[in-house]
């Protein structure tokens, strides 16, 4: 949860911390983005670590360099500074989230309470993106910019006070760490996420391109690497199971639709509706609970329901969402929650059950590499979904709006920029350039409620045909390993 909350906690804090530090526009941009790019970018090499090393000792080292980094980060003196903290901090969040799948993979034998684990793990991950606004302005009421960070402490002390308690797993065949893959999979995933997210901001030009094309030819020379490999920092023999390659691929692309939606929505109260972050952010709780409702119900379904019917059907749900998503108008802020809402509960089996198909269907011994790769393809699924469904809602705004005569282009550019017009405007005619932007924005946000619909059907049928081998989760721990094929454990 604490991983999550990092993400989008920082929000509202950004324009406090940057008169504070003095943080230009570029700094701040490398200050909000640094943290997502370095979680991104280790997080296949430090599951591929926690199998040859240990889970625990993973997970403990890394949850104390997040705590003290968390304690650099809140009393940053300058951008620079707090950049660098930044950064860290994603490297050591890295070290957090495949730990912490991979410890329940192994800890969790009985397939109820692996069900219930996962589904408790899903939970607190997508709590900490809904409350990371909600958290940020109720402590910015109150506190400085810093305080924000420092949140991170006492979870993490209480982490570390709880070390005990948590058995030690590791592959004792895992070989060493190959230091040239490691610094492939950088020189992949870097570029790629960086791309995705200058094309959202910017819309596309010569750097996105390049950085996108530079990472999927460094990501082709990675995997030529790990083939090669007696011991590959990713074991691409895990996608030689259908119900696992499935698996990842329906968590990327649902991660996409989820993002990239309620970045729209998001921007809708907020730009349309008038809404304050903070005000946003409690609307969007709503939705929140839905999404937690229906991972929390998952576990009970899937001991008597195969997981393709389960997801499959979920995507059915969230199709009638979107679609719900397409009719809304102007000042319909109750309608938009509750579809949102029906998105939510429709998506809601992915994160309850998706980490248990691909763990269940990997060898124990790769749990760290196989949950490094479900959270690489979360990642990929929020910055693809900020990137396509953002250009998406972007170009069509710019088809659809229709400004006064006279209206300076930089209202044409997007919904932020007219509201930023209209500030300087009389009141009549900001008022009509406002009422133009709105409408143009609102049919964007139909266009991409029609893609994510779309999305949606092509995932109900990939889950149908690629998981329909994969039985309910009761009765044995998996399907794919004989019961007697124990983890070493070190104690």
């Amino acid at each position: 949860m604490l991983v999550a909350l990092d993400i989008s906690v920082l929000f509202l804090a950004l324009p406090h911390l940057s008169v504070d530090l003095g943080a230009d526009a570029t700094q701040q941009l490398w200050i909000t983005d640094i943290y997502g790019f370095m979680t991104a970018g280790f997080l296949v090499t430090m599951g591929s670590l926690g199998d040859r090393v240990g889970r625990r000792r993973l997970l403990l080292v890394g949850g104390a360099a997040f705590g003290l980094l968390s304690l650099l980060a809140a009393f940053s003196t300058s951008p620079e500074m707090l950049i660098v903290a930044r950064a860290l901090l994603g490297v050591a969040g890295a070290t957090l989230l495949p730990s912490t799948l991979s410890l329940i993979g192994v800890m969790f034998r009985d397939p109820r309470q692996f069900g219930l684990a996962m589904a408790a793990w899903g939970t607190a991950f997508m709590l900490g993106i809904a409350l990371g606004p909600v958290v940020g302005g109720a402590l910015l009421e109150r506190f400085w910019w810093g305080s924000v960070f420092l949140i991170g402490v006492p979870v993490m002390l209480l982490l570390l006070a709880a070390a005990p308690l948590l058995p030690e797993f590791r592959d004792p065949a895992g070989g060493r760490v190959d230091l040239v893959s490691v610094v492939l999979s950088l020189a992949a995933i870097l570029p790629l996420i960086y791309g995705l997210k200058a094309v959202a901001r910017d819309g596309w030009g010569v750097g996105p391109a390049v950085g996108i094309t530079a990472g999927l030819l460094v990501g082709a020379a990675f995997v030529h690497r790990q083939r090669a490999l007696a011991h590959p920092l990713l074991d691409l023999r895990l996608f030689r199971h259908r119900a696992f390659t499935a698996a990842v691929l329906i968590g990327l692309l649902c991660g996409a639709l989820q993002t990239g939606t309620g970045m729209e929505v998001a921007l809708f109260l907020q730009t349309v509706e008038g809404m304050s972050p903070l005000e946003a952010g409690l609307w969007l709780l709503g939705p929140a609970v839905a999404l937690i409702v229906s991972i929390n119900l998952t576990p009970r379904l899937a001991s008597r329901v195969r997981p393709a019917y389960l997801l499959s059907g979920g995507m059915v749900i969230a199709v009638v969402g979107q679609l719900l998503l397409t009719q809304v108008a102007v000042g319909a802020v109750t309608a938009l929650i509750v579809f949102l809402g029906v998105c939510y509960f429709g998506v809601g089996p992915v994160g309850g059950m998706i980490n248990q198909v691909a763990m269940s269907t990997s060898p124990p011994e790769k749990a760290g590499s196989a949950a490094s790769l479900v959270a690489t393809g979360g990642e990929f699924g929020v910055a693809l979904g900020v990137a396509a469904l953002g250009s998406l809602g972007t170009a069509v705004y710019r088809g659809a709006f229709t400004p006064p005569t006279g209206t300076p282009a930089l209202a044409q550019d997007g919904i932020n920029g007219a509201v930023a017009v209209a500030r300087d405007l009389p009141a009549d005619q900001g008022a009509a350039l406002l009422g133009a932007a709105r409408e143009a924005f609102t049919t964007g946000l139909h266009a991409v409620a029609w893609a994510s619909a779309a999305l949606c059907a092509v995932l109900a049928v990939l889950a149908l045909v690629r998981l329909r081998g994969v039985a309910p989760f009761a009765g044995v721990h998996d399907g794919h390993h004989q019961p007697d094929q124990e983890p070493v454990l070190v104690d």
